[in-house]
């Protein structure tokens, strides 16, 4: 059994969160030699190296664990506090969650903003598609992803479909398609993309034809911008149903075809050995999620 010292964790996790042995050192009140020490009686402890001594410094796997494991120490030792002083003022826990930008433009904000009273929250705003590698890392406890397989020391459950239709402005699409959506013309169109790992407008077009389109395109790396650009007439692009639904009804915007879509699963991962908050917030988020599919 590997004998991890709490002193030794959170002096590995300091480092990471402030980029050096100094600032690690300034932050926890002791010399960089004690530091220094710290972390090679760890690896000692681990048996390999837990991180690499670049500038900033870089974590191994086994380092990327035992900061996860430094983290969910210190929510452990929050909920534990609570416990043995009931009658205490408790501080508020502190933290991550990793969210992408249209799940916090659309859905996920309420649900978190049901429990903002009773801990303070970190949101990094990250594709779901890569999400999980902050949660691995020990950056964040939990994270909205597309993945349903449990990430190691994390448990995973499904919060719904969140289902995109590709949609323009009437008047794009007279001057675009007047004809429907063809390959041909999906080709010269402009497209509304929102960074360049953003693959959704991409797999509509995979659907559409057998050869790889290249259309023009914008990058809006933001939600609501991104949504205006459309509705300005500045391209094409995938929105989450339920934010257009009611402009297709009004027909503000209109669909590129009424029967293309592209669904994304959505599930929520957390660390296994978590906290009574971090539940709390996993709970909150399963009830904003009501609305997918």
């Amino acid at each position: 059994m590997i004998d991890i010292h709490p002193d030794q964790a959170r002096t590995l996790a300091a480092i990471v969160a402030l980029g050096s042995f100094e600032a690690a050192a300034s932050h926890l009140s002791v010399t960089a030699s004690a530091v220094s020490q710290r972390v090679r009686a760890l690896e000692v402890a681990v048996g390999r190296p837990v991180l690499k001594r670049t500038r900033p410094v870089e974590l191994t796997p086994h380092g990327h664990a035992v900061v996860r494991f430094a983290r969910q120490l210190d929510m452990l030792s929050a909920d534990l506090a609570e416990e043995l002083q009931p009658g205490a003022q408790p501080s508020l826990a502190r933290l991550t969650l990793v969210i992408n930008s249209d799940s916090l433009h659309t859905w996920a904000l309420p649900g978190l903003a049901a429990v903002a009273g009773k801990v303070q929250l970190e949101i990094l705003r990250e594709d779901q598609d890569y999400s999980l590698d902050l949660l691995r890392s020990g950056a964040a406890a939990a994270a909205i992803t597309t993945t349903a397989k449990a990430a190691p020391g994390c448990s995973s459950r499904r919060l719904g479909v969140m289902r995109y239709l590709p949609v323009c402005t009437p008047d794009f699409a007279a001057r675009w398609f007047p004809a429907g959506a063809l390959a041909d013309t999906l080709a010269e169109a402009p497209v509304i993309v929102f960074d360049r790992k953003d693959d959704l407008q991409d797999r509509y077009l995979r659907g559409v034809s057998r050869k790889a389109l290249q259309p023009p395109r914008h990058y809006v790396p933001a939600a609501h911008e991104f949504g205006e650009a459309i509705r300005w007439g500045m391209g094409w692009g995938l929105l989450p149903e339920i934010e257009v639904s009611e402009e297709l009804k009004r027909r503000t915007l209109v669909s590129l075809d009424p029967a293309a879509h592209v669904d994304v699963p959505l599930h929520w991962q957390q660390w296994r050995h978590g906290s009574a908050a971090l539940d709390e917030v996993a709970a909150a988020i399963q009830a904003a999620a009501r609305p997918l599919r």
